[in-house]
Parts: structure tokens; C-alpha cells; sequence
């Protein structure tokens, strides 16, 4: 573990979870956050660990999952950049509901429990936090149940691949963040049936190329996913 850099300190204050406490307190909680970074691959914490920290990531990816009994492995999701992990469990002091692992090369910010919870008796606000951050976990994972339920395959793959884009009308290439295996997991689907979603999308002008995807036209594919599924389907 390492002290906080400058940019470390710039995307936790941008973080759901400290963008609206005071400055002088949120500058105080992070005075004694430490820095962890995380191979690809490597195990951040188990389900059932007994939650002593909140992270906040600051590079990279980081998958939350659970195996199922019949050893499945069931993708909860996927977070980045000023997303926080753990909070809730954490200021219980229970074990963490799901594992979490490094998707990519990570850099993670860890925030002791206890001192996250002495700074919530010192300020209510902190409180707020804490709420705001899970409810958009929770706005998370509706949106993901509806996404599951109301979206064919393909429709999914065209929307994971807008929420990369950083590019607002015209073509765009964007460049998978993590393995395939690991999009069909978040996106609820077998690395076949991913596959056969993106030939799905050629007509409308997506090619995959390695981890690389180069969409023609983002207004078509932004169409596409708010199509009616059984049109979406036909057209498919």
C-alpha cells in the first residue's frame, strides 16, 4: 500500500460517495486512505471476508461476482473509475456479499471502516453519503435486471458498447475494457451466445476486431437498443 497521489485524491472527491461532504472532512478521511494496486487477476477481497474497508477505484476494472452452488459464476458487476465498493457492508462489519477481483490492472483507494464510521458520528453528512452511493448501486442493478429482461442479446451488447463511447454522433471505435468472457458474464449471456450478438450487430455497421469494436453509426445503434425486442429480434 501506497499514499495517495494528487489524481488519487481528484477521483475520490469526485466519487458518488465523497463529492458532497465538507472539504475539510472528506480531505481529512482521506489523510489516512492508502493506495492498493491489483494485478489482473488478483483477488481484492472473498464472499464472507469480514468487510473492514470501502473502496474507491482510480484506474482499471473491478469485477464483483458470486459462484453459485452448481460452481456458475454469476457476474454482479463491473466497476471503474470513482465507482466506491463496499460501503454499505463495510460500516457493519459483515462479511462482503459477493468477491471482488482485479478485471484489469487496478488501483484501488481503501478507506478504513472505522475511520469512515468515526467521521459519520462527527457528521451527519457523511450519513448522505453513504445513502446516495448505495442507492446508485441499487439504480444499478434494476437497470441491469430490466436490461436482462426487456433487451435481446444483441440490444445488451449495443448498449454496453454505447456506454463506452466517448464519441457523441458519427462513427467511433471503442476498446473492450476486459476479456469477452467476462462481457458475456455482466452482460448475463455464454461467450457463444456474445459471439453470435455481435454478428447480430453487423448490419448495422459494428465490427469486432480483437478488443477492439468500430461502430459506423452510433444514431443506429443508439435506435437499436430502443427498439421493441421482438422487432429487434426480426430485424436480427
Amino acid at each position: 500500500m501506497t499514499g495517495l497521489t494528487d489524481r488519487d485524491r481528484e477521483i475520490a472527491a469526485g466519487s458518488i460517495l465523497l463529492n458532497k461532504i465538507p472539504e475539510a472532512l472528506r480531505d481529512r478521511l482521506l489523510s489516512t486512505a492508502r493506495a492498493i494496486e491489483f494485478d489482473r487477476g488478483a483477488t481484492v477481497f472473498m464472499h464472507g471476508e469480514r468487510a473492514t474497508a470501502i473502496y474507491i477505484v482510480a484506474e482499471g476494472w473491478v469485477k464483483l461476482y458470486r459462484i453459485a452452488p452448481n460452481g456458475t459464476e454469476a457476474v454482479v458487476g463491473v466497476f471503474t473509475r470513482g465507482r466506491s465498493i463496499g460501503e454499505a457492508v463495510a460500516l457493519r462489519s459483515v462479511g462482503y456479499p459477493v468477491s471482488a477481483e482485479a478485471a484489469s490492472f487496478s488501483r484501488l483507494i481503501r478507506i478504513d471502516a472505522a475511520d469512515f464510521l468515526r467521521a459519520i458520528r462527527e457528521e451527519p453528512e457523511m450519513a448522505i453519503a453513504i445513502i446516495s452511493a448505495t442507492f446508485m448501486h441499487l439504480h444499478a442493478l434494476v437497470a441491469q435486471l430490466e436490461a436482462l429482461n426487456a433487451r435481446t442479446g444483441a440490444q445488451r451488447v449495443a448498449e454496453f458498447l454505447l456506454e463506452l463511447v466517448d464519441c457523441e454522433a458519427g462513427s467511433c471505435s471503442v476498446r473492450l475494457p476486459y476479456d469477452k468472457v467476462l462481457v458475456a458474464g455482466r452482460l448475463g449471456m455464454k461467450p457463444e451466445s456474445l459471439s453470435r450478438a455481435f454478428n447480430k450487430l453487423k448490419p448495422l455497421g459494428v465490427t469486432i476486431n480483437q478488443n477492439v469494436a468500430e461502430i459506423a453509426d452510433l444514431e443506429a445503434l443508439r435506435s437499436y437498443t430502443e427498439e421493441d425486442p421482438a422487432t429487434a429480434w426480426n430485424k436480427s
